[in-house]
C-alpha cells in the first residue's frame, strides 16, 4: 500500500531550509514512498526557481507543484520545459509553457499528479477546473494506478466542491494557497482523501508567511509595501495518504505537522 506525503505551500528560505533539513528523516518515520510538494512560494515568496527545484528533489521530494505565483521568477517560464519533476497547473492557457502532469513511479506504482487553479478570487486567467480535471483523468487514468489532485484555490467552497466531484475518481484531492492548515481532512463515501488547505511550510509566526509588522501596517494605513518572508516558528505541514494500489483510492487519511 504506497504512502504519499503531501507537504503544503514551501514558502521561503526558511521553509525550504526546513524542508530540506527534515525530510529525509520525516520520510523515513512516516515510510513514505512518494513525496509531493508545492513550491510556488519557495524563492523569496514569491515562484520558485530551477536551482530551488532541485534543491529539494535532491532532499527526498519527488514532484513538485505550482500554482498562481508559477511565473514569478524571472526566466522560469525557459527553466520548467527542463524539469520534468515540476508541473504547472494543468488549466492555464494551453500557449503556457511546462508539463501539466507528473508520473511518479515507485516500486511499480505509478501515481498521476496535477495542479487546478480555482476561478473565484484569483485573477490569473484559467479554464474551468472540473472540467480539466476531468479532461487529466482522461488522459492519466490508464497509464497511472492512482491519481493525485491538488486544488490551489482561495476559496473554500471551490475547494470542496471538487472533492466532492473527483470522490471515487481521485486517490486525494488536497487543497492548497491559503497557507492555514484545516481540521477536515478525511476519507471522503467513495474513497478519495480530501482536506480542504494543506497548510504552509514556513514560518506560522507571521501572516501566511510574511513579516507580521509590515503587514499589519499596510492593514491599518492601505499603503502598498514590501512584505519580506518571516523567520520565526518555522513548521512543516501537510499530510498522509495510504493508496490501495489496487483501486487507486485512499484507505486512509494523517495530518502533519512538524515544529522547530
Amino acid at each position: 500500500m504506497p504512502k504519499v506525503l503531501f507537504l503544503g505551500d514551501i514558502v521561503g528560505r526558511p521553509g525550504r531550509t526546513f524542508v530540506k533539513s527534515r525530510l529525509p528523516a520525516l520520510k523515513e518515520s512516516l515510510g513514505a514512498d512518494i513525496v509531493i510538494a508545492n513550491a510556488e512560494n519557495s524563492a523569496g515568496g514569491a515562484g520558485v526557481t530551477k536551482k530551488i527545484v532541485n534543491e529539494l528533489l535532491t532532499a527526498g521530494v519527488d514532484a513538485i507543484t505550482l500554482g498562481d505565483h508559477v511565473w514569478d521568477q524571472k526566466n522560469f517560464e525557459n527553466e520548467i520545459v527542463e524539469l520534468p519533476a515540476v508541473c504547472r497547473p494543468a488549466n492555464l492557457p494551453e500557449n503556457n509553457p511546462g508539463p501539466t502532469h507528473v508520473i511518479v513511479e515507485k516500486d511499480g506504482f505509478k501515481l498521476g499528479v496535477f495542479t487546478v487553479l480555482g476561478r473565484n478570487y484569483l485573477t490569473m486567467k484559467s479554464s474551468c477546473p472540473f472540467l480539466m480535471a476531468d479532461q487529466k483523468f482522461a488522459e492519466l487514468s490508464s497509464v497511472c494506478d492512482a491519481v493525485f489532485v491538488e486544488s490551489h484555490m482561495e476559496a473554500t467552497s471551490e475547494k470542496i466542491a471538487l472533492g466532492w466531484y473527483l470522490d471515487g475518481r481521485a486517490a486525494a484531492v488536497v487543497g492548497t494557497h491559503t497557507h492555514v492548515p484545516t481540521a477536515d481532512g478525511r476519507v471522503l463515501p467513495g474513497g478519495t482523501a480530501y482536506l480542504t488547505d494543506a497548510g504552509m511550510c514556513g514560518p506560522y509566526a507571521s501572516v501566511l508567511g510574511r513579516d507580521v509588522q509590515q503587514v499589519l501596517a499596510s492593514f491599518l494605513d492601505g499603503m502598498k509595501r514590501r512584505f519580506p518572508v518571516a523567520e520565526a516558528d518555522v513548521r512543516i505541514a501537510g499530510c498522509l495518504i495510504d493508496i490501495n494500489a489496487e483501486s487507486g483510492l485512499a484507505e486512509s487519511f494523517e495530518r502533519i505537522e512538524v515544529c522547530q
